[in-house]
């Protein structure tokens, strides 16, 4: 692999060749402010935000869209990148809902971030607001166009991500906004709602409906974990506030599926809630389910299984493992049947 050597705010360091600007800085833990760029997705370059100062360079240019050379000299904190910097976020606010303190993204708001760190308070440019309705009909997601900067993350997430392409822009200048095709709502749309345009906002736009009025990011303590609803084993994290699970949001250090998750895992989790979910075993005596201990439950069918086996032999018996169980468990499942039954009547109820 070819490497490049650059200079960075006065720092030489070696990159490999083909990589960004954007990518060079935070190898190096050097922080560059960004809306619209993910590692997940392709760059584009559309907020602006990531701005350098190169050596021999005319303009500013986005570091995400701008690949090193040999012996680079960038500028990521000088007045003058500032200034733009500052201005990019003042234009944004100009149109912006300054309804922070209401707003389900606070705490975890990239713009609100970077508005507090470049001291951006909305007083520069007197911009129109928005006054769109907001798309609240369907029972997963919150889409609020007066929110959306128009960064684009959600429709290539939609795109490139998950492959559905249900995301574009509408419209023109002021008017443009992101949505379904001729600007329905989502729930009259072919939306999957697997939320992943939820997982890349970086402002309010697009909320987990189901979280709504919960709880604010740093009252809630988040615990990755496996999702449950099939063996393919994607990670996310649960949101805990007071010991109850209020929601899900992704993970992207998740190994198996990154940021992305279908509807079921995203969304399904208020099934731990339930009221008709079973979480004490049920025996039947004189024809009625009635709760038992687990050992009393598992003896009794140690106890069928081998009378059965014993009367018809090992083939009376058979296995249905479920989706729902890891790819662990479904393994010990079929052993368990083939080593300690002896029988092959295995099946699972995803196998179709």
């Amino acid at each position: 692999m070819e490497w490049f050597t650059i200079t960075i705010d006065g720092r030489e360091v070696s990159v490999p060749k083909g990589t960004t600007v954007l990518e060079a800085c935070r190898m190096n833990n050097i922080p560059i402010p960004t809306l619209c760029h993910d590692p997940e997705l392709t760059p584009s370059g559309a907020c602006r935000l990531c701005v350098v100062q190169i050596e021999g360079m005319r303009n500013l240019p986005p570091s995400c869209v701008t690949q090193v050379a040999q012996g680079m000299k960038i500028e990521t904190q000088n007045p003058k990148v500032r200034a733009a910097r500052k201005t990019i976020l003042e234009l944004l606010v100009a149109n912006h809902p300054l309804d922070c303190m209401t707003c389900e993204k606070m705490g975890n708001c990239s713009l609100a971030e970077y508005a507090y760190e470049y001291g951006v308070k909305g007083d520069v440019f007197a911009g129109e607001k928005r006054d769109l309705p907001v798309d609240d009909a369907n029972p997963f997601i919150i889409r609020d166009p007066n929110k959306c900067i128009l960064c684009g993350k959600c429709i290539k997430a939609c795109t490139e991500i998950q492959g559905k392409s249900r995301l574009d822009f509408s419209f023109r200048g002021f008017n443009t906004q992101v949505g379904p095709a001729y600007n329905i709502p989502l729930n009259e749309s072919d939306c999957d709602f697997c939320g992943s345009c939820v997982s890349v906002c970086p402002v309010g736009a697009l909320t987990e409906k189901q979280m709504a009025g919960k709880g604010r990011p740093w009252e809630v303590t988040k615990v990755q974990t496996t999702c449950p609803f099939c063996g393919v084993g994607c990670n996310f994290d649960l949101n805990v506030k007071d010991g109850k699970v209020i929601g899900v949001t992704s993970n992207p250090q998740a190994p198996v599926n990154g940021k992305a998750l279908c509807v079921k895992g995203r969304f399904g989790m208020d099934m731990i809630y339930s009221s008709r979910r079973i979480t004490t075993p049920l025996i039947r005596k004189d024809g009625v389910l009635v709760p038992a201990e687990w050992d009393e439950a598992l003896d009794l069918v140690a106890s069928k299984f081998r009378e059965i086996k014993d009367a018809y032999g090992a083939n009376a018996l058979a296995s249905l493992s479920s989706a729902h169980c890891t790819n662990e468990e479904n393994y010990l499942m079929q052993k368990f049947m083939r080593a300690v039954i002896g029988t092959n009547n295995v099946d699972h109820c995803a196998r179709t």
